[in-house]
C-alpha cells in the first residue's frame, strides 16, 4: 500500500489530506474520508487504508487544518472544533468541496468517479456535501448526524447510504423519519440501514462510553463494511 500525505487549500486556509492505494498504474476511483469530531485521526486514516483495500483510492480529507485535531474523550475541545461547522453549513460545505477538487487533482484518481463517507460529524459533513449539489457517485453517513441546517439543498444527484445505530441517543427515531422525508421529497436514490442493539461511534474500536451513547460494536461494524463495499460497487459500476 502507498501511503502519502498532501497539504491543500480552502482558501487561505492549509489543509492535509492523507492519501491511501495500491499502485496498479492506472487510475482508481477515490473515496473521500470525512472524519469525525476529533480530527483527521487514526479512525480517518484507517477509513481511507480500508478504502484502498477494496481498490480504490482513500482521501482522508481535513475539514480543521493542519495540524489541528482533537482527542479521545475530550469533548469540550472536540466539540469546539466541530461546532462552527455544524452551525455554518456554508462553511462546511465550501471546506468539503476544497477536499474534493484536491482529489480530483491527484494523477492516480479517476475524477469522473468519487465518492465520500464520513464518521460521526464526517456522516454529517458528506451529507453537506451531496446536499451542496457536488458532483459525486454516491455518499455513506456512518453513524453520522442526520439534520440539515439553514442552508438550502441545491439538487442532490449523488445515491445516498447511511448507516445508523438504532440507540444511538445522538440521532433519535424523529430524526431519522425527518431525514428519510427529506431525501424522498428530492427524489435521491437513498437507503437507510439501522441496527439493533447499536450505539453512536459502533464502527470505531475505542468508542467505549455508554454513559456518552458511543459504543463499538464489532458485528454492526462488519455490517457496515460490507454494506459499504457494496455499495461503492454499485456506484462505480
Amino acid at each position: 500500500m502507498m501511503i502519502q500525505t498532501i497539504d491543500y487549500h480552502d482558501g487561505g486556509m492549509m489543509l492535509e489530506g492523507y492519501v491511501a492505494y495500491h499502485d496498479t498504474g492506472a487510475p482508481k476511483p477515490a473515496v473521500l474520508v470525512s472524519h469525525d469530531w476529533s480530527g483527521r485521526r487514526e479512525l480517518a486514516c484507517k477509513g481511507a487504508e480500508r478504502i484502498a483495500d477494496m481498490g480504490y483510492v482513500g482521501f482522508a480529507l481535513d475539514m480543521y487544518g493542519k495540524g489541528i485535531f482533537g482527542a479521545d474523550g475530550d469533548a469540550d475541545r472536540n466539540g469546539a472544533l466541530m461546532m462552527p461547522f455544524v452551525q455554518d453549513r456554508v462553511l462546511l460545505r465550501r471546506r468539503i468541496n476544497a477536499a474534493l477538487h484536491a482529489v480530483r487533482q491527484l494523477p492516480q484518481v479517476d475524477a469522473s468517479k468519487v465518492a465520500a463517507m464520513g464518521y460521526c460529524f464526517g456522516g454529517l459533513c458528506v451529507l453537506e456535501l451531496a446536499r451542496s449539489g457536488a458532483d459525486v457517485k454516491g455518499v455513506i453517513s456512518i453513524h453520522g448526524i442526520l439534520a440539515p441546517g439553514d442552508a438550502p439543498n441545491e439538487t442532490i444527484t449523488a445515491k445516498v447510504l447511511c448507516l445508523h445505530g438504532h440507540d444511538d441517543p445522538m440521532v433519535p427515531p424523529e430524526q431519522v423519519l425527518a431525514f428519510e422525508t427529506e431525501m424522498a421529497s428530492s427524489n435521491v436514490d437513498w437507503q437507510v440501514h439501522v441496527y439493533g442493539g447499536t450505539m453512536h461511534a459502533f464502527t470505531n474500536p475505542k468508542a467505549n462510553n455508554p454513559s456518552f451513547g458511543t459504543v463499538y460494536k464489532e458485528i454492526a461494524a462488519n455490517r457496515a463494511y460490507r454494506s459499504i463495499e457494496n455499495f461503492l460497487g454499485e456506484v462505480f459500476s
